[in-house]
């Protein structure tokens, strides 16, 4: 009878090339990941990978033995899986990363949320505006904004963005109001992580590089800083809705508006979407699109 100890610790370590990334994936120790590949390779009386300092590759008989093993180990998760759908109360750790900001003004309630109606799930939320790679770092799900880069990554579109150029009464009485793309050149445009503003002109989509004394890659110092007056800001709805709606600030060019663009939920494209990950987007998909039809899952 076949002897399947130390078979997914091997092809854990076999696609990411380390100890450490399957251990994570796996969800065990280092150590234990090391053992169980060491007492297979006794037992086979074979030596299926090459360890150095720096990484981890796999010999001749590694190579065979991995391409033997995937299918099996892929069934077994399938199967696995099928049976945890049939689980009404989903467990386990979901690892998610997100942009700081989104994240912490539209992310972190909904989690939370879901960790109280989900008590045997866990959550790890880590907030940054670095671009993490979901295998290396061992993610779950990845939430971006804005247009997406070609990549091998699955994306479902959870919701949209506006983003509005706006500026405050007292600059427009000082400055007057841009009415052409080509005025913005006579402004002081407040300057965030890029300096490059998007519109649409004509049905076309347009980029324009603007400058001003204030260059910052924070959207709530823009924000502040264009309240008292300093200069135009081009920044998205969840920055400034409510500064829209009381008049505190003005839009402007409303005519050369951007189209709306979408917030994502990632997923490496080589692992199976868990049914807890799949709740949790679920969940995200209510939460933040106010009733409009979430968009299946799609390579991009």
């Amino acid at each position: 009878m076949a002897n399947w100890e130390g078979v997914s610790e091997f092809v854990a370590v076999a696609e990411s090339s380390s100890f450490t990334l399957a251990a994570r994936k796996l969800s065990t120790s280092v150590a234990q990941v090391s053992r169980r590949v060491a007492a297979l390779e006794d037992r086979l009386a074979v030596k299926l990978l090459n360890r150095t300092t720096r990484k981890v590759t796999l010999t001749e008989a590694g190579m065979l033995y991995f391409q033997q093993c995937k299918h099996l180990v892929d069934g077994l998760e399938q199967a696995e899986l099928a049976v945890t759908q049939m689980q009404t109360t989903p467990k386990g750790l979901v690892r998610v990363t997100a942009p700081v900001t989104y994240g912490e003004l539209h992310l972190a309630p909904l989690i939370n949320q879901f960790l109280e109606q989900y008590p045997q799930v866990d959550v790890e939320l880590v907030l940054t505006n670095q671009k993490l790679d979901l295998i290396e770092s061992g993610v779950d799900l990845a939430i971006r904004l804005g247009r997406l880069e070609d990549s091998t990554l699955l994306a479902r579109r959870l919701s949209t963005r506006q983003s509005y150029v706006c500026a405050s009464r007292d600059y427009l009485d000082r400055h007057g109001e841009p009415h052409t793309l080509s005025e913005l050149s006579k402004h002081q445009c407040l300057v965030g992580s890029v300096d490059v503003w998007r519109f649409k002109d004509k049905q076309q989509s347009r980029a324009l590089r603007i400058s001003g004394r204030l260059k910052c890659n924070s959207g709530f110092a823009l924000r502040d800083a264009a309240k008292r007056g300093l200069g135009l800001i081009q920044l998205p709805d969840y920055y400034i809705q409510q500064d829209l709606e009381s008049g505190e600030l003005i839009e402007v060019l409303a005519q050369y508006r951007d189209d709306k663009e979408g917030i994502w939920a990632l997923f490496p494209s080589s692992v199976r979407l868990s049914p807890k990950v799949r709740l949790l987007v679920d969940f995200l998909v209510e939460g933040l699109s106010q009733g409009s039809s979430p968009d299946s899952l799609s390579q991009h």
